[in-house]
């Protein structure tokens, strides 16, 4: 049996925190692209800002992981 090392661990926690920084600038985005349209849509703004909330608890429960794990001396 493999078993991670925290350093394992701590890569895959930044991969995906990196992951959602990336989905979170996406959704940014979505919605620079939505209020530019002539009538953009309350209800797609509201949507995108709720999935960028969402995100960034999860980036913050993640970050909270990380944190478990300090980062090794050489």
């Amino acid at each position: 049996m493999t078993t991670l090392t925290n350093a394992d661990k701590v890569n895959i926690i930044n991969s995906k925190m990196k992951n959602l920084v990336y989905t979170k600038y996406n959704l940014d985005l979505d919605i620079i692209i939505e209020n530019a349209k002539v009538t953009p849509s309350a209800a797609s703004v509201s949507a995108l800002n709720s999935s960028i909330a969402e995100i960034t608890t999860q980036i913050a429960a993640l970050q909270t992981e990380l944190d478990k794990y300090p980062v090794e001396e050489a």
